[in-house]
């Protein structure tokens, strides 16, 4: 009897894995793994002198505030003591007005006074007419009205215009020791060197080159924006104040333009004292004391008006900057902007003796006639 062949016991496969764990039913299934995408280059950017240099300008730029206008100086809160001062500049600036206009109708409508001479002082009157007029009155309303702000046109326009006839006076102080040069000591050669041609040249490349000094000046000072501040330490726009609140660069090229000027302006002042040397030299040896006298009378006004000038540019150059506002800054200012111009007419008639006789010839012509009328 043949017995059926055992069944081969079932197999059992083992599983070595690790276990499942007891949360593996509920846990998401692993992403799949993202495709490999090779670097890419960085930008390149370009290369600041300095690290960090772009973040410093953006982070300036976001906080930049651009300057539209300047206040002035405040001598006192008092409004008593603004008013007087108002009252004071009002004064001096009609005196000035007077004198100067005075002085050019003089010269303009007496015959005797149609020389070279009195051309030029007559040119100087005019400068000393618009000088004191770009500034002064601005401080008078600002003093009347309690205002103290002036706009950034305002002052890029007294700033030009101010620097326009500095200049402008030197040249002429230039040209009026030449033509007494000549006058003293070539007097047979001054008819044919000094022509009303020669004289109208002189006094128009007097007003050119201020006017040359005073665009590239003003150009310089405001072709940048003025962020550090906006107090002007003085009572109009001075131009070392407003150098003060400028920006470096402006300061750098200020310089430089100041420097050359001042190296032009040493020339200038070298050649009149050589002229005036020689004039007085040429005075000396004259042997009539009414020729003598008449050479110094012409010869004076000029020398006064080129001292008062000279003394006006250095307390103005060499004076301190000031930081703050004072009764000291503000008495500087006035020496150097009004007092020129109030005292040179004075030293016209008062010095000149020809400018004393044709205002006598007014005087008698205008007033003394109708007093006649009255007694007779």
């Amino acid at each position: 009897m043949n017995l059926p062949d055992p069944e081969p016991p079932p197999t059992v496969a083992l599983d070595f894995a690790s276990p499942p764990s007891p949360d593996s039913s509920t846990s998401p299934p692993p992403p799949p793994p993202s495709p490999i995408v090779p670097p890419e280059d960085p930008p390149v950017l370009p290369q600041s002198p300095d690290p960090g240099e772009d973040c410093i300008i953006l982070a300036s730029m976001d906080n930049l505030t651009l300057i539209t206008e300047f206040f002035l100086m405040e001598i006192s809160s008092s409004w008593e003591l603004q008013v007087l001062q108002g009252v004071l500049f009002l004064m001096i600036y009609l005196g000035a007005q007077a004198g100067n206009l005075l002085t050019i109708l003089v010269i303009v409508t007496d015959p005797n006074l149609h020389f070279p001479m009195y051309f030029f002082i007559a040119n100087l009157s005019f400068i000393d007419l618009c000088s004191i007029s770009v500034i002064v009155p601005k401080s008078i309303v600002n003093s009347l009205t309690g205002r103290k702000s002036i706009s950034l046109k305002e002052c890029a326009a007294q700033i030009f215009l101010y620097t326009l006839f500095a200049p402008t006076e030197i040249a002429l102080l230039v040209v009026m020791s030449y033509d007494r040069y000549i006058a003293i000591c070539h007097p047979l050669h001054y008819g044919l060197t000094v022509t009303p041609q020669v004289c109208a040249q002189a006094a128009g490349g007097s007003w050119a080159s201020g006017l040359l000094y005073s665009a590239i000046h003003t150009v310089n000072m405001f072709r940048l924006p003025f962020t550090k501040s906006n107090v002007i330490h003085q009572y109009f726009c001075d131009v070392p104040q407003v150098l003060r609140i400028s920006s470096s660069d402006v300061q750098f090229c200020e310089s430089i333009l100041l420097a050359i000027s001042s190296g032009i302006v040493l020339v200038c002042f070298t050649f009149m004292f050589m002229s005036y040397i020689k004039i007085f030299s040429s005075v000396l040896q004259m042997h009539s004391a009414e020729a003598r006298n008449k050479a110094l009378s012409t010869c004076t006004p000029q020398l006064a008006i080129l001292f008062l000038f000279v003394t006006s540019a250095l307390i103005a150059a060499l004076g301190p900057i000031a930081n703050k506002a004072s009764l000291k800054n503000l008495l500087i200012a006035v020496i150097y902007t009004m007092l020129p111009p109030f005292i040179n007419p004075l030293i016209y008639s008062l010095r000149n003796r020809e400018i004393n006789y044709a205002l006598g010839r007014i005087y008698k012509k205008y007033f003394d006639f109708p007093k006649r009328v009255l007694l007779n």
